[in-house]
């Protein structure tokens, strides 16, 4: 069955002569009377200002005199089924264009920043790149005959992604209940002991999801396609998202 589509803009006008606001303030009062949205205004065709609004021609009229009264020509209006995102969507707009007329930058209201983690990599990046550089060669072929061959079935499956995690939780859904787990530094798995669900596996160790989830359903399990991992704030994935 192919999920029903939904949009956010549902009308837009675009490019419009501040006069027109001025001289027909009726007309456009009937378009955008009682609706929310975004609007944006221009000085020159440069982008001055933009911002949000749940009544829209009370904002622009408010324009007109206020300390942006003399500083744009056009205008813009987009309006929107609900307002539920309007705060983001300014807020991303002003991060990206950074209007002249606009005092305060765009805040998102939960987003993690990724630049820290980013930088980080670079750094651990760099660091390999000149130990690499700078290792005699046979030292360089003794350290690599040593990683290429792990002890079989000892290292724990998730060993190679914690690295790349600023927290590792992971949580599946089973049989109405909810378990949460921790991915430790070593990539091994353990349940989180202030959950009622997980006293039964108090103590326990698994080197696998897949081992992981066996242990809570009694049965075979492909622990990539149960256990989920917070991508991003809120943003809860499947494991499997990992591998690719």
């Amino acid at each position: 069955m192919k999920t029903k589509m939904t949009h956010l803009v549902c009308q837009h006008l675009e490019n419009i002569s501040r006069e027109a606001l001025e001289k027909y303030p009726e007309i456009l009062r009937s378009y955008v009377r009682q609706r929310h949205g975004i609007y944006a205004l221009y000085n020159k065709n440069r982008l001055y200002y933009v911002g949000l609004a749940r009544n829209l021609r009370s904002r622009l009229s408010h324009h007109l005199r206020d300390r942006h009264a003399e500083t744009w020509d056009r205008f813009s209006v987009y309006l929107t089924i609900g307002d539920q995102h309007l705060h983001e969507i300014e807020s991303l707009l002003l991060r990206i264009a950074s209007p002249k007329g606009n005092r305060v930058g765009g805040r998102f209201i939960r987003s993690e920043n990724l630049k820290p983690s980013f930088s980080r990599q670079i750094k651990e990046a760099q660091r390999k790149e000149w130990k690499v550089i700078m290792e005699p060669v046979e030292r360089k072929k003794t350290i690599e005959s040593q990683v290429s061959a792990p002890e079989k079935g000892r290292t724990p499956v998730l060993a190679k992604y914690i690295k790349k995690m600023k927290r590792f939780h992971i949580r599946m859904n089973y049989m109405g209940k909810r378990y949460i787990a921790h991915v430790r530094r070593d990539g091994t798995i353990t349940f989180a002991a202030d959950r009622a669900e997980a006293k039964r596996f108090r103590g326990k160790i698994f080197t696998s999801p897949s081992l992981a989830a066996e242990e809570v359903r009694k049965r075979n399990s492909n622990g990539w396609l149960w256990w989920r991992y917070e991508r991003a704030p809120g943003d809860w994935v499947l494991l499997d998202e990992l591998r690719k």
